[in-house]
């Protein structure tokens, strides 16, 4: 396998616990098996625009406001080669992104996930959302009935404001990007460089699944997100 080639994924995360907050916890992280051809990304504007009897052609439009962003990506699952669970498996992982989570009804304000897609260094298609929709098409099955292949179709609205087109070197917390690993890269090391605190590491372990902060491979892709309240 190429150790350059960076994996696509989908980032699983509890609702924000307020409007205007930001999304909780991590709940999962569905790694795709194979990266996507293709991605959809589409955004509307709104325009009001009043008749005018007396123009000849049109009277000028006012500008209502933007649509959010919407995502759309197919995921392949295959199984051939282990004839395993893992197609139902993954499919189930992606279904969490669809019902409340357990937190939320808890606190009587069920609501769903949030999600993000990252592939990378992308940065117009990673964005805070939520799953609108997912089908999901069977196509290949095992002798007992077990699906072996499966296309998952996912639409992803934009739900959180973000920053686009963020300078990633500008030193901002509001901008997420991503670090490829080196020989001789620790957690700490690259939180002070990000943050200027090298106790931060914790913020970078979280938002990678990363148990050891001193021990990196070389050639990983990390995420480094924002953070707050580092000096």
């Amino acid at each position: 396998m190429n150790p350059s080639l960076v994996k696509a994924r989908l980032v699983i995360m509890e609702p924000p616990a307020s409007v205007g907050a930001k999304p909780g916890g991590r709940l999962a992280t569905v790694a795709f098996q194979f990266n996507p051809n293709t991605l959809s990304l589409a955004k509307t504007t709104e325009w009001r625009r009043k008749p005018a009897r007396m123009a000849e052609e049109a009277s000028l439009p006012e500008f209502v406001g933007s649509g959010p962003r919407a995502l759309s990506v197919s995921v392949f699952l295959d199984a051939t080669a282990t004839h395993d669970n893992s197609v139902e498996e993954r499919v189930e992982k992606l279904m969490i992104a669809c019902v409340p989570t357990r937190a939320s009804i808890q606190k009587r304000t069920p609501a769903s996930p949030w999600v993000r897609f990252e592939w990378g260094t992308a940065r117009s298609v990673s964005f805070d959302g939520v799953l609108a929709n997912l089908s999901v098409d069977y196509s290949l099955f095992d002798v007992d009935g077990k699906p072996l292949r499966a296309t998952c179709a996912l639409s992803i609205e934009e739900a959180g404001a973000s920053i686009l087109g963020q300078n990633p070197t500008s030193g901002s917390r509001e901008a997420r990007r991503t670090h490829r690993v080196v020989a001789g890269d620790s957690l700490p090391q690259l939180a002070f460089r990000e943050y200027g605190d090298a106790t931060a590491w914790r913020v970078i372990a979280e938002a990678n699944d990363i148990d050891d902060p001193m021990v990196l491979a070389p050639g990983t892709e990390l995420l480094v997100p924002a953070t707050k309240g580092t000096s």
